[in-house]
């Protein structure tokens, strides 16, 4: 019996003693998560105001100090910034790794390799340079701004000091507040129960202020745990999340599907419509002319002629109407010629003069065309119908792996992404193939629009060239 009480003292006190450590460990992972999460705030501007003084100083604080100043204090605080922004979200995916015991994997975009025309210039996917390191920094920005994963750390730097605060504040105050409370009795008078005593005042200050710091590090594991599970909110993914990730994007998925699924009824509808009130009902009545025309014929030949010439109007409308509905499917030139001569042949028929300007090196898959051809289309016709425009531009271009098309107008502007309107249709299409459309529209114009999607080039023909009507 003695033996067995022993044995669960023994254990009790191992278990103590290891939620003790537990605890202690978490109270320095507070510690140093709020020197960082401070330091990330502190340090950049203390580096601009300490360039500014030197830089200041170094020009003897002459008229050239204000032109030298400016871009060295932007330039170091933008570089000890973004250093503190991927530090500082590498250093926390890191820490709950360790806790987590799994990997915490993350992806982001990639960098696209710059290529060089024929003309010597550097393409970034956006601009062209003649400067090959230009280019690259011009790129390295623009990828740093666009990237969601940088932007996900850019909003960790400002929110991890807001989560130190929220989560780890009440147990570091508790327990920073029970050590003070217990080192301070020495200089300060206290009176418990009314007993004027030192050592009274000093047994009670302790046992209160280890309490207090017991409460606090009790606290800790717990706070240090919410605080994981909100950087991985923040940051994205993380190893609690991995489940998460795929939930979200099977949902994308099925609702691209959905999406394709209801264009398509939504098409065949269209066809089936238009087969019936138009082509239809013409053949219908050329076959009741007809019958008429041969009753006709014995007895009244000069109305027979007449329904005859009439016979021919009808089957000759029939006609351009099948050919309209064939070009509204999938147009002729579209399917025989690619993607540049349709967009040129949009270009050719749209009331709003249009100038294109394609460069592509081979042909997008069928279907890939098809919807960036009848975007195009859209576009184009709302550019005349809705913003009254008096020019347009396209440029289709492929560069790194994407199929980039840009609409220009010179409209009034004010364009939006209404949740029934056009460009939401044009924004469901493209989605089908992974694509994402962006609108710059301000009140008083130019409209710009930018449509995007991963693609890969068939054929190594190369089609550069510009069109305008």
């Amino acid at each position: 019996m003695a033996t067995t009480v022993w044995f669960g003292a023994g254990a009790a006190r191992s278990v103590l003693g290891e939620r003790a450590r537990v605890a202690v460990r978490a109270g320095g992972q507070a510690l140093v998560m709020t020197v960082a999460a401070a330091a990330a705030l502190v340090v950049p501007v203390l580096a601009v105001v300490f360039t500014a003084l030197a830089v200041g100083q170094l020009f003897d604080h002459g008229p050239l100090g204000l032109y030298a100043a400016v871009p060295s204090t932007a330039l170091v605080g933008v570089l000890s910034l973004y250093w503190f922004v991927r530090r500082g979200a590498a250093w926390t995916r890191q820490r709950v790794e360790r806790e987590a015991g799994e990997r915490w994997w993350v992806v982001y975009s990639p960098r696209e390799a710059l290529e060089q025309d024929v003309r010597g210039f550097w393409w970034t996917g956006a601009s062209y340079h003649r400067s090959r390191e230009v280019a690259r920094l011009v790129q390295f920005v623009r990828w740093a701004v666009r990237d969601h994963q940088v932007q996900r750390e850019g909003v960790w730097l400002l929110a991890n000091p807001v989560g130190v605060a929220v989560l780890l504040g009440v147990p570091m105050a508790l327990v920073w507040g029970g050590l003070v409370f217990a080192v301070s009795a020495t200089v300060d008078s206290r009176h418990f129960f009314g007993l004027n005593s030192q050592p009274v005042s000093l047994l009670f200050s302790a046992l209160i202020g280890a309490v207090l710091a017991a409460a606090g590090l009790s606290a800790m594991p717990w706070a240090v745990r919410m605080h994981g599970a909100f950087a991985c909110r923040v940051l994205g993914g993380g190893p609690q999340q991995s489940r998460a990730q795929l939930t979200e994007r099977v949902a994308h998925l099925t609702e691209t599907r959905a999406d394709a699924v209801d264009a398509q009824a939504a098409e065949l509808r269209r066809i089936e419509r238009d087969l019936h009130d138009g082509a239809q009902a013409r053949l219908v009545t050329i076959g009741l002319t007809l019958g008429a025309i041969e009753h006709l014929m014995a007895t009244d030949q000069s109305a027979a002629r007449e329904l005859l010439a009439e016979a021919r109007e009808a089957s000759a409308k029939a006609l351009q109407e099948l050919r309209d509905l064939v070009r509204g499917i999938h147009p002729p030139v579209l399917a025989e010629r690619g993607l540049p001569d349709a967009v040129r042949e949009l270009a050719l028929t749209s009331v709003v003069p249009t100038e294109v300007t394609v460069s592509l090196s081979g042909r997008p898959e069928a279907a890939l065309e098809t919807a960036v051809y009848f975007s195009v289309s859209e576009l184009l016709a709302n550019a005349a119908k809705h913003a009254r425009a008096r020019h347009a531009w396209v440029d289709v271009l492929h560069r790194a792996g994407r199929l980039r098309v840009v609409v220009t107008d010179d409209g009034h502007g004010g364009a939006r992404m209404e949740a029934d309107g056009g460009l939401r249709g044009i924004e469901k299409r493209l989605g089908t193939f992974d694509g994402m459309i962006s609108l710059d529209s301000p009140v008083g114009g130019p409209t710009t629009i930018t449509m995007e999607l991963p693609c890969a080039l068939s054929s190594p023909r190369t089609s550069t060239s510009s069109a305008k009507v």
